[in-house]
């Protein structure tokens, strides 16, 4: 058993209310639960309840055994003074304030129903293939499961968007440099995310946009400050010029970046392709921030990011190979996975910024990109046909998965929380 489930059992009432009385036989009565802390500190703040007599306001701290207060130190804690009540499933020591008088402890062992502990002990203590509530993922509402993805879509976009406000921090504000270092981190993806952010933020935008008119120059500089360039054929030769004049003009500094990855990659997705295929867009889209913030669906921002890499790179994927002439566009899969991860978190914070932040068209904008494909996806949808239809959907069932499911916080899931919540109630 873990504190979440008395937890649980505390926050919506799960114990039989009748004849509560504290382990010192004083008649207990819960006038307010209090309201949880998910941060340090009690529990749950600001309950009320009535011993005896006496009516007390303060924190309630919750503990499998009265013994786990000495374990966590917490008589040596003011910030636990003001406990009025101590709610265990197992007594096994009297517990004291700093001042020595006792805290009155609630024992919940007796109080609760067989059918919830059943209802725990299948969802948290038995073995799944797959998921904890995968024998019930189908019979939740489609209100019910809608309701808690776009919580959860929200939920994993304000994780993403603690990156770019401390992107916004280190660049004292600037929009364009934060969307230009978000964009080169998707252009990455999973292999290369950190090299190419890395490399981003090695330049002064400012940099970027003196010599945005110049796609080769910017391909140079982007190739070289991620150690890409090999002079072994005439353009590989020409790009080293280009770079060596640029590093010694701006200062630049690359010595200590990490070097993008080839290996396992397809090769649209080499690293000098990819490096290309930025240049591209930066040199093509003076106004880009302004253009994808103003943008107010996806056919204009996909409109945006129509882009081909130069002439060297339709017939080489690495220097001194080359193959035969191919259109190297951005791919619409390739595109949606930079909206997914660049430009609505870019937007979303951008608005949150100027106080304009409109959370229904950031839905709208996601409903409109494709479904991710992945094996998480492919996990949900066979457990219930059609759970992910739209990249709202997909982003959602990322977050539930690797923050909830692989961390068995059911508890904490609408979900999980909903099949403890259908055992029989007291009050």
């Amino acid at each position: 058993m873990k504190e979440d489930f008395l937890y649980h059992v505390w926050k919506f009432q799960k114990y039989d209310p009748e004849g509560l009385e504290t382990s010192e036989k004083e008649l207990l009565k819960i006038l307010h639960l209090g309201i949880q802390n998910d941060l340090s500190g009690p529990d749950f703040f600001n309950a009320k309840i009535q011993i005896g007599e006496q009516l007390w306001a303060g924190n309630v701290e919750i503990h499998i055994k009265s013994s786990d207060w000495y374990a966590h130190h917490h008589e040596t804690d003011p910030a636990y003074d003001n406990v009025i009540l101590h709610v265990v499933w197992e007594h096994d020591v009297e517990i004291y304030r700093q001042d020595h008088s006792i805290i009155p402890t609630l024992i919940l062992n007796s109080k609760v129903e067989e059918s919830i502990l059943d209802s725990y002990k299948n969802l948290l203590q038995k073995s799944h293939l797959r998921l904890n509530c995968e024998n019930e993922f189908e019979n939740f509402s489609d209100f019910q499961l809608q309701h808690w993805l776009e919580r959860l879509f929200f939920e994993r976009l304000e994780k993403k968007s603690e990156v770019i406000q401390d992107l916004l921090l280190k660049t004292e504000n600037n929009w364009e440099a934060v969307l230009f270092i978000m964009l080169s981190r998707s252009f990455g993806s999973k292999v290369n995310a950190d090299a190419f952010m890395a490399m981003a933020q090695s330049l002064d935008f400012k940099i970027v946009q003196k010599i945005a008119n110049n796609s080769f120059a910017l391909e140079a500089i982007f190739l070289g400050q991620a150690g890409l360039i090999k002079n072994i054929d005439h353009y590989g030769l020409e790009l080293e010029k280009e770079y060596k004049y640029l590093k010694h003009k701006y200062s630049l500094q690359s010595e200590f970046l990490p070097s993008p990855q080839f290996f396992r990659l397809r090769p649209n997705n080499f690293p000098t392709i990819r490096l290309s295929q930025l240049a591209s867009l930066y040199s093509n889209k003076k106004n880009l921030f302004y253009e994808l913030m103003q943008a107010k669906d996806l056919s204009t921002i996909k409109d945006l990011l129509v882009l081909d890499v130069s002439e060297y790179w339709k017939n080489h994927y690495n220097f001194g190979r080359s193959h035969s002439f191919r259109n190297k566009k951005l791919s619409a899969a390739f595109i949606d996975l930079i909206i997914i991860n660049c430009i609505i978190p870019v937007k979303h914070s951008y608005f949150q910024f100027i106080g304009e932040e409109d959370e229904q068209s950031i839905q709208d904008l996601i409903n409109e990109v494709n479904v991710e494909k992945n094996s998480i996806i492919d996990l949900f949808n066979d457990l219930r046909p059609k759970t992910a239809i739209t990249a709202m959907h997909s982003q959602a069932l990322l977050q539930m998965k690797n923050e909830y499911c692989d961390l068995n916080k059911c508890l904490k899931c609408e979900l999980g929380a909903s099949l403890l919540r259908k055992s029989p109630k007291y009050i």
